[in-house]
């Protein structure tokens, strides 16, 4: 398995599971939970949730499919801006621990930005960190300038990671979030990586996977995990999904590849805001 590395010198695979939508009904629970474990036995073990998702049943059905093996997971979960606050973040926490079933997060993110104050949601994490209830910390959605923002605070230099949309129809990090986070040595997670599934069998992609014996889905994870200092969380809610995602590990995009995307799917002319699903 490929890894990025944190800032704090840990590594996380570069392909990891997304649960955005899981524990909600869309597949049977056992399905769900025989893909995250799929997932693991294969080595994506970077598995992210929220509070949020499912009002908490993404946390639940997690629990129970690492139940036996927390060890083997990095466990990420993260809080809502409105539960921001010092108080807020660490009940928080501590609810997302009894859903998960486990004693610590090995990281726990803002989930965007709200109007608790950068500081206060900062001090909270800090002192989760000394409590032994997670183990780093980041944010979620937040643009360069906010970025900049938080790592003059006097500990934002711990910030781990900046979660973000990105994938082929959502470049604008290119212009400035991601060279910053880069020359920083702040990884980039990328969420919807295939644009929850809308680019899926698109042409260009499809004639590019053949080429690889590769899927359209295998191509536009292998092009968002090519970029040094990117990870992704695609989701996937079953074992036939999980697998064929760790396929894109194998696809090995060469610069004819890369042209053609770039032709098929240009980044934007200029800066844009940053862009959320």
């Amino acid at each position: 398995m490929r890894a990025v590395a944190l800032p704090s010198g840990e590594t996380v695979p570069a392909l990891g599971m997304g649960t955005w939508h899981l524990g909600q009904g869309r597949h049977p629970e056992a399905v769900e939970i025989e893909a995250l474990q799929t997932g693991l036995d294969l080595g994506m073990t970077l598995v992210d949730t929220a509070e949020m998702y499912g009002d908490g049943a993404s946390e639940r059905l997690i629990g129970r499919a690492i139940a036996g093996r927390r060890d083997d997971v990095f466990l990420v979960s993260k809080v809502l801006p409105h539960h921001a606050t010092r108080d807020g973040t660490i009940a928080a926490c501590e609810s997302s621990l009894r859903r998960l079933d486990t004693d610590r997060l090995d990281l726990y993110l803002l989930h965007w930005r709200g109007q608790v104050p950068l500081e206060e949601t900062v001090g909270a994490f800090q002192q989760l960190i000394r409590d032994g209830q997670i183990r780093h910390w980041g944010v979620s959605n937040f643009d360069i300038a906010d970025m900049m923002e938080l790592i003059e605070l006097d500990a934002g230099g711990a910030v781990q990671t900046d979660q973000v949309l990105y994938n082929l129809l959502h470049r604008g990090i290119e212009w400035n979030l991601l060279p910053f986070c880069q020359q920083h040595g702040l990884p980039i997670m990328a969420y919807s990586p295939i644009e929850q599934g809308r680019l899926v069998g698109h042409p260009v992609l499809r004639f590019i996977g053949g080429r690889h014996k590769a899927t359209s889905t295998q191509v536009a994870l292998s092009w968002v995990i090519s970029h040094p200092g990117v990870c992704a969380i695609p989701e996937a809610g079953t074992p036939q999904h999980v697998r064929e995602n760790f396929g894109a590990l194998g696809v090995v995009l060469e610069q004819d590849d890369i042209l053609e995307l770039d032709a098929a799917f240009p980044p934007p002319p200029r800066p844009v805001p940053l862009e959320v699903l």
